[in-house]
């Protein structure tokens, strides 16, 4: 798919068939892009834990109260590594969240361009996750997203609400 068509037509998923999983082929398609991602001074201070075991699952839904949540194949947790991440001399930045954030955006825009769904979530519990998971020390749960085929019956709004391209750029 084209970028521009790609990033025009990508949307959040809230509707995912449980009896249709991601094959572990496509499924390392849309993570290696993850890996991929850019990050300051190439540090790529994240790791990628993906969750489709039924008992991983059970333990890890719990994190996040939507229905829709449950239904899913497949859930992708990115995790910063904070000690690894470059920091800025000056002011003590580090840059752990801009680069999980870049590689979560890869990871979601593969996932588009694989016909899969996905929906960024940071409206986690986080204590709950880190202890399903087992996170400890510096590692830092940035953000989740189910990863699985839409339901047969869903469809995109094909409605994106975005400000206006007056409203957010300005040339200087």
């Amino acid at each position: 798919m084209d970028f521009t068509e790609l990033i025009n037509k990508r949307e959040s998923i809230r509707s995912y068939d449980p009896s249709r999983p991601v094959s572990e082929k496509t499924l390392n398609r849309i993570l290696d892009a993850g890996r991929l991602a850019l990050s300051a001074a190439n540090r790529q201070p994240w790791k990628f834990l993906v969750i489709s075991s039924p008992h991983m699952l059970e333990k890890v839904r719990p994190c996040y109260s939507r229905e829709w949540f449950g239904d899913a194949p497949h859930v992708v947790a990115v995790v910063g590594l904070k000690d690894q991440a470059w920091v800025r001399s000056f002011d003590g930045y580090n840059s752990m969240e801009t680069d999980a954030a870049i590689a979560m955006t890869h990871i979601i825009l593969a996932a588009e361009n694989e016909g899969v769904g996905a929906c960024w979530i940071a409206n986690y519990d986080p204590a709950m996750l880190r202890e399903a998971l087992g996170i400890g020390g510096t590692q830092e749960v940035y953000g989740i997203t189910p990863i699985g085929y839409p339901r047969p019956d869903f469809r995109k709004s094909g409605i994106k609400k975005r400000k206006t391209f007056g409203e957010v750029v300005e040339f200087l």
